[in-house]
């Protein structure tokens, strides 16, 4: 009795730990699929967003904009989460290191940017001009975006080396790949807008994906 007593006593602690770095991950594995979800939500209602024109950060500008607002909040805190529990899984080295402070300063800037908020413009909110006018917040928005996005592609360059490690080779290639698709949705945002939601979602979902993929089991190689 006093033997089976001291086991469950040993082993406690180790499942408490696990418990507890799994509630940090899962920030990073939830805040991709629930920004997007709350963004589309939101985005469907008839207040005249419309998907071809106007980026989800303008919904903080509609009727509702408190609930895009606190989404950036909520997403950054997420992110932040999700940052802690990779440092923990991953321990040293550069994928360890980097990896999560990366994604940390991609969190940070889904804080700014619901302190900054974007400018109105492209019919959105209602009665906006079609041409957006640039103002000091909207300045700000788009500095905090780039750098946050920016930040989360390097990320995933980093990351690579923590999935090859694990014998994820698969993953740690498309983890290189995917910052390219990334950025060119980024930088064909001035033809669509589409292609700009279209690469920031990627980059959110991949991060998710990612997360999920380095808190299981190393691979067989």
């Amino acid at each position: 009795m006093t033997h089976t007593l001291n086991a469950s006593q040993h082993v406690a602690p180790v499942t408490s730990a696990s418990r507890a770095l799994r509630r940090w991950l899962t920030g990073g594995m939830a805040a991709g699929p629930v920004f997007l979800a709350v963004g589309a939500a939101q985005g469907l209602a008839p207040d005249g967003f419309d998907f071809s024109r106007n980026a989800l950060s303008q919904l903080a500008l509609g009727h509702a904009g408190w609930i895009q607002t606190v989404n950036c909040l909520l997403t950054g805190a997420l992110l932040v989460m999700g940052a802690v529990g990779l440092r923990q899984v991953l321990g040293g080295g550069a994928g360890g290191t980097w990896g999560p402070v990366l994604v940390g300063v991609f969190g940070v800037s889904f804080w700014a940017a619901a302190a900054f908020p974007a400018d109105a413009g492209a019919g959105f909110p209602a009665g906006a001009p079609d041409r957006t006018v640039i103002s000091g917040h909207g300045a700000v928005h788009m500095i905090a975006g780039m750098v946050g996005y920016l930040a989360l592609c390097a990320a995933f360059v980093v990351l690579a080396d923590s999935l090859a490690a694990r014998g994820h080779g698969r993953w740690a290639m498309a983890s290189r790949l995917v910052p390219v698709a990334v950025l060119a949705g980024f930088m064909a945002s001035a033809v669509s807008v589409l292609a700009f939601t279209a690469g920031a979602g990627l980059g959110l979902l991949w991060l998710a994906a990612v997360t999920t993929r380095l808190a299981g089991a190393p691979a067989d190689r």
